[in-house]
């Protein structure tokens, strides 16, 4: 089969490679149909390749047709059209009992200390080969993938894998009180999305912060006040908009790579060029995230608020404002979207009308082959790329 994989910085290729094959009774094999290009992949297209290998299939955004399963998967059969959660869950452990699918202790890679395997993303999370291919295998298939309508290719269903249950966790995680206010920093796929939940579920204002027009403009359609960070300062605009008091939470949905910091934007390309042992220690414990936007958000939101954190950070010793953060009394709450826990809460809105204007969130679908120049176009945010969608 055809899959992409990872080659070295910057450097992604689409390659023949063995098809996939039942490995156990809880395996299924998916012919994938669509497959995302989420943001933490360009993690691994820039920063994260010290934790990687050549020829590690990228990609964990899928959705397809069942092709086979093992003998113990009964919910799923050849011919269904499923969605697979990026992270690899067992359904029946301690954390999983608790909704907490993204720390599930039967896939922990406890090698590397970190919690459930997840699909095409470095050793620290298990090396599953990913599902930017033909076909994918899924471990953890009894659990995992969730049942969607047949039909025609439907971004909707598509972003039950990653994209919605990330942003609507964010938003959760925000505890935005009736009516409240929240500002979410960064409008790529999921800062839109948690633009769109936090408005159907009834928070007002809800303001978003960016830098390219495409992303501001697509948030402004959707609902926000959208805060262009080449106008000044983001913080003093969104002070100014809440009375000096600061909103009542905020989401960041940016993560290690946000604009500016260029001395640990160097630090980040440093660490891509060391060797392998030593760009991972480095990676592992030393301050290497960009924090602008973290920092914004801390100081964006009011006494009392929630910080809602849902971009990926890798540093060990970031350098944070513990003082202020204990002295405001901000509450903090991040992590892996436990995607299983809220497909319930998703799933309904996707079948009535799609209020959340999922149709309207891609603005590249692609062939598998083109992949290279998807992920090029993405990192680079050029020719309006906000969401790229492979088609194999």
């Amino acid at each position: 089969m055809k899959a992409l994989v990872w080659h070295g910085r910057r450097d992604v290729r689409v390659e023949t490679v063995p098809d996939p094959v039942i490995r156990e009774p809880t395996d299924a094999v998916v012919r994938v149909t669509s497959s995302g290009v989420c943001g933490s992949d360009l993690h691994l297209y820039e920063v994260l390749g010290p934790f990687m290998e050549p020829g590690d299939i990228l990609g964990h955004e899928p959705i397809g047709i069942v092709e086979e399963v093992g003998a113990e998967v009964e919910h799923i059969r050849p011919g269904d059209r499923v969605v697979v959660p990026f992270n690899i869950s067992c359904g029946a452990c301690f954390m999983c009992e608790r909704g907490l699918y993204s720390q599930c202790e039967t896939t922990q890679v406890r090698e590397h200390g970190k919690g459930a395997a997840l699909f095409g993303y470095t050793k620290l999370y298990g090396q599953v080969p990913g599902a930017q291919a033909e076909y994918v295998r899924v471990p953890m298939a009894h659990f995992g993938p969730i049942k969607v309508p047949e039909g025609p290719p439907d971004d909707r269903f598509l972003y039950l894998s990653d994209v919605l249950p990330t942003a609507w966790q964010a938003v959760a995680y925000a505890d935005v009180p009736a009516g409240g206010s929240l500002a979410v920093y960064g409008l790529g796929p999921i800062g839109q999305m948690c633009v769109r939940i936090a408005r159907h579920l009834g928070a007002d204002p809800v303001i978003g912060v960016d830098l390219v027009p495409e992303r501001l403009e697509l948030a402004r359609r959707h609902g926000a006040e959208a805060i262009d960070l080449r106008d000044g300062d983001p913080v003093a605009a969104i002070l100014d908009r809440t009375d000096g008091r600061g909103v009542d939470a905020v989401v960041d949905a940016v993560g290690m790579e946000a604009h500016g910091a260029p001395v640990t934007a160097l630090l980040q390309r440093s660490a891509g060029v060391l060797p392998d042992k030593a760009a991972q220690v480095l990676m592992e414990r030393a301050g290497v995230d960009r924090l602008s936007a973290l920092l914004d958000a801390i100081r964006s939101v009011r006494r009392g608020g929630t910080l809602s954190i849902s971009g990926v950070y890798g540093g060990a010793i970031d350098p944070l404002p513990m003082m202020e953060l204990f002295d405001r009394q901000v509450q903090i709450r991040m992590g892996q979207a436990n995607v299983r826990r809220w497909v319930d809460d998703i799933l309904p809105l996707l079948l009535d009308g799609d209020p959340l204007a999922t149709g309207e969130l891609a603005t590249h679908r692609l062939p598998l082959d083109d992949a290279p120049r998807g992920y090029e176009l993405f990192q680079k945010k050029e020719e309006g790329a906000i969401k790229v969608v492979l088609q194999p």
